[in-house]
Order: structure tokens, then sequence, then C-alpha cells
């Protein structure tokens, strides 16, 4: 088993009086977070807010820029041009770059949200204009995305860092994919299958998709969702885990 993994959150999803996630009680928990750069979610107080709460903790901090689609979440996909997608990647990224310049810090990495994230890591377009944004805004940034896409290839042809990424609390399909969400067994509810999921990926770079199917995985940080409702209390559960297994915790 490796000995280092890094452990993401995705936070800052709150916008003017609506209310996402436990950010002050999941950051602590975290290496690294994946801050809403307005689109999906996230407003300009969140995001000052959210960058003050990662340097605080000493938390590593990335952008998370979606799709423009605040009533959806970012989780549906949109029919946009490699050069809309480039345009929609740099304009958040240089948002929340402000923020944390402005304190005097540097952004870490970008983490494309939803389903960006998942249309990226299929189609080839999509994921060069993702790592096209990403390198053109600053090519010491480091691009986190799904283990063996399309985006994490696409992010080393342009000479990007990459993290290749895996999920706690949610399944794989066969092919390597994340389950779509409108599928029964796509979330994992269970913190027991959870960390099932995790020490096996750890263990032996492999998780059992949906089907039952075997499918090898290699990965640099492993994410939480902060919009789950116990995000906190699997964020805590899964550190003490990860702790037990002789793993340390620490950002890329």
């Amino acid at each position: 088993m490796r000995r280092q993994i890094d452990f993401n959150c995705d936070v800052g999803e709150s916008f003017g009086d609506w209310r996402m996630g436990q950010d002050a009680a999941l950051i602590p928990l975290a290496s690294s977070a994946n801050i809403a750069c307005g689109y999906h979610a996230g407003d300009p107080l969140h995001m000052q807010t959210t960058v003050a709460l990662c340097l605080q903790h000493g938390v590593a901090i990335g952008a998370h820029p979606g799709w423009p689609d605040l009533q959806g979440f970012g989780r549906r996909a949109l029919a946009c041009s490699p050069a809309e997608t480039y345009a929609f990647v740099l304009y958040q990224i240089g948002a929340l770059a402000g923020f944390v310049s402005a304190r005097g810090a540097r952004l870490h990495h970008v983490k494309p949200h939803g389903a960006l994230y998942n249309q990226a890591a299929r189609d080839p377009a999509l994921a060069q204009a993702v790592a096209a944004a990403v390198r053109d805004f600053d090519p010491g940034l480091i691009l986190y995305a799904l283990a063996g896409s399309a985006l994490l290839e696409a992010g080393r042809a342009a000479g990007l860092r990459v993290a290749a990424e895996a999920f706690a609390e949610r399944s794989y399909e066969a092919d390597g994919s994340l389950t779509p969400r409108s599928l029964p067994g796509a979330v994992l509810h269970s913190f027991e299958a959870a960390e099932a999921q995790v020490l096996g990926l750890l263990a032996r770079g492999e998780v059992i998709a949906r089907g039952g199917e075997t499918v090898a995985v290699q990965a640099d940080t492993l994410c939480l969702h902060g919009d789950r409702a116990d995000a906190v209390e699997f964020g805590q559960r899964l550190r003490a885990s990860l702790a037990a297994a002789g793993l340390q915790v620490s950002a890329l």
C-alpha cells in the first residue's frame, strides 16, 4: 500500500442566502480544496470566505470551474464548444485567483466540476480546451482529472502537472468512468462501502465497478463531495481509516 494521498473536498458552494455544505468543519479535514467560482455555485463573498478558511487551516486552494448552470448545480451536460469551454474555465480560474492573490497566496490546482468534469473526461476536444485554459493562466497549476480520462491525457499533453483523481463515495462503471447520478447506486451512501472502496483502491490500485467488474484505478488524490448531508462525518471517519492504514494525508 502507498504511504501518502491527497484528500480533496469540493467547497464554497453556497451563494446569496442559499447554503450548501459545512465548509468550516469540512475544510480542516482536507489537504486540498476545490472552491466553486460562481458559475455552478458560489459567489464573490463565499469565495472570499472560503479562501480565508483554507489559508487558516493550511489547505491547498484549487479553482472548481463548472458550467454556467446554477439551477442544475452544474450537473447537467451542456453542448458548449471548445472555444466557449476555454473561456468559461479561464474566466473562473481568474475570478478565484484574484481572492487568493489578495491574501498573498497562490492558487495550487484546478479541478473542473460536475458535468464539465465528466464531459471533459471522455471528450478530447473539451479536455484540450480545459487544459489549455489552465496552462494559459498559469502553467504551474496542477490539473486534477479523473484517473484514466481524456482530461488527464490532455493535461499531460499541455505540459501540465496532473493529479489522477479517484472518488470515495461514487461508484464506477466497467470503463473506469463514474456512474451517472441518474442511475441507481451512483452514490455510495454507506460509509463501510466507501471505506472498502478507498482501501482497496489504495492497497491494490483497483475498484469494483457497479456491475461487479474489477477496474484498475491509480490515484494521486481522493475526493469527497462537500454537498453530502453527512460529509463532515464521512470525512472524519475516512481520515481515521486512512491513518489506521498508515497513510499520511498531504497536498500534492
